[in-house]
């Protein structure tokens, strides 16, 4: 029995093996092998990578089998990072060029945990076509797909390293001292080689991959996750990076900052001119404000890393990013989030003598939570959005003054002196709610006011 639940908004993604196993991974293979066809052409080529998971070279091995089934040819490029696996179908290999991708991992997910990230003709495969997909595949369950393991190895990774080294000549020998924290994922398959070749200065960090994670769990955007690259923060060393599993999503610190996504957007739109930027719901209105206020865009848009591809195509945007670390250049790059990639671009800020922590002083002071995450169901979280949409056009009297409602994504109230959010999780069974104002009394307030109206909805809705 395929659980219908792994097929995800932006992935698909589950636990090894009870979900993700010979007979799901073959129909995977094969039905996304027919997709990929009927989009670009017959006898397709996928460029396929996989994360450092235990259990990933058994699965690209059934991911093959259904692939070849399918009567597209398998171009294996071993274990790598997504934004290598991403990077791979812009390239050609000996005359051949990828037609779609497909990226086998968990990212952050614990180490039980394993999933597919795709594209066809450089385009993200996700939301409606995963869904379509997942439904093909749970309604022919009973196909049997055939043992063939068979595929064409290339080798992205050098072809990646030789361009980062190319377009980050001008940092060799830099001396600033660095750390990075690779987390035991997947950054280190090509990360140190550039360092070094760079001779750059830097201290390293759980560089060899391992997918049981036996020194943290591999999400930068948990502090929790940071302390051991803190510890490393001082005297020289002034700045540190960290992964998660996947390298697609990345964490910078300075020895006072833990810098955001949303922050990171603002330091490397100053170099930029005049450019698009697109946000998420999430990001703090100090990035819309500061891009559109120094003759660039910023235009707010959807979670997801997916959303955000789609959006930059969309509007040819200089750049994307979302708070969790995903950043996306479009500008001397190619769209797509890639941590790794992003790590020499601050490289860059800093090289050209930009004080970050000084950047960051500028900027107008708020007061803002984390991402807080309120449990409900799967069956509720959407129909709960709603009716909080419903109540906030004929708000409680104690309410503060609406000024203004985007609903892109969940729903993001606009009040006089800040804003809160509710939207709900895509890939998860909660709402995620944030709250920024300029006055740290206002902030507290949205988050009393708004938290009221989530719980008034709940009861509404379970009546």
């Amino acid at each position: 029995m395929i659980n219908k639940s792994i097929f995800r908004e932006y992935d698909i993604r589950g636990i090894v093996p009870n979900e993700l196993n010979e007979q799901s991974v073959k129909l995977l293979g094969f039905f996304f092998g027919l997709e990929v066809q009927k989009q670009t052409k017959i006898g397709a080529k996928v460029a396929v990578g996989y994360d450092a998971r235990t259990h990933s070279p058994e699965l690209f091995g059934y991911l093959c089998s259904g692939l070849n089934k399918a009567g597209c040819e398998v171009l294996g490029m071993g274990m790598v990072a997504t934004g290598v696996n991403y990077f791979a179908t812009f390239m050609e290999f000996d005359g051949i060029k990828p037609d779609a991708s497909i990226m086998i991992t968990g990212s952050h997910n614990p180490s039980q945990y394993n999933g597919f990230k795709m594209t066809i003709d450089h385009k993200p495969f996700f939301a409606d076509d995963i869904y379509l997909l997942g439904d093909d595949i749970i309604a022919n369950s009973d196909i049997e797909i055939p043992t063939n393991e068979t595929y064409t190895k290339i080798d992205a990774k050098t072809l990646y390293k030789n361009y980062m080294v190319e377009q980050f000549g001008f940092l060799k020998g830099f001396k600033p001292k660095f750390a990075i924290d690779c987390g035991n994922g997947v950054a280190n398959t090509v990360l140190t080689d550039i360092l070094d070749t760079l001779e750059l200065n830097y201290k390293s960090l759980y560089t060899t991959p391992d997918g049981t994670f036996p020194n943290h769990h591999p999400d930068p955007s948990v502090e929790e996750n940071l302390v051991d690259l803190k510890q490393l923060l001082k005297d020289d060393v002034k700045y540190g990076f960290a992964y998660d599993g996947d390298a697609d999503r990345i964490a910078f610190l300075t020895q006072k900052y833990n810098v955001k996504g949303d922050i990171m957007a603002i330091l490397f739109a100053s170099t930029m001119d005049k450019p698009t930027v697109i946000g998420e719901v999430k990001c703090t209105q100090v990035m819309y404000d500061t891009i559109n206020n120094s003759g660039g865009k910023a235009i707010m848009y959807k979670t997801g890393h997916s959303n955000l591809k789609v959006k930059i195509n969309e509007t040819n945007a200089s750049f994307a990013a979302e708070v969790s670390g995903h950043l996306f250049f479009n500008d001397r790059y190619f769209g797509f989030d890639d941590a790794i990639y992003a790590t020499f671009r601050v490289l860059e800020l800093i090289y050209n003598g930009m004080d970050i922590d000084q950047q960051i002083e500028k900027l107008p002071k708020t007061y803002s939570t984390e991402e807080i995450k309120v449990e409900t169901t799967e069956d509720e979280k959407f129909p709960l959005v709603q009716k909080i949409k419903e109540l906030l056009q004929n708000p409680p009297k104690d309410f503060p003054k609406i000024v203004d409602i985007i609903d892109v994504d969940g729903v993001r109230v606009i009040f006089e002196d800040g804003w809160g959010l509710v939207r709900a999780s895509n890939t998860t069974p909660v709402l995620v709610t944030r709250f920024e104002s300029t006055n740290e009394q206002k902030e507290k307030e949205y988050e009393e006011k708004l938290n009221h109206l989530i719980a008034y909805a709940k009861e509404l809705l379970n009546q």
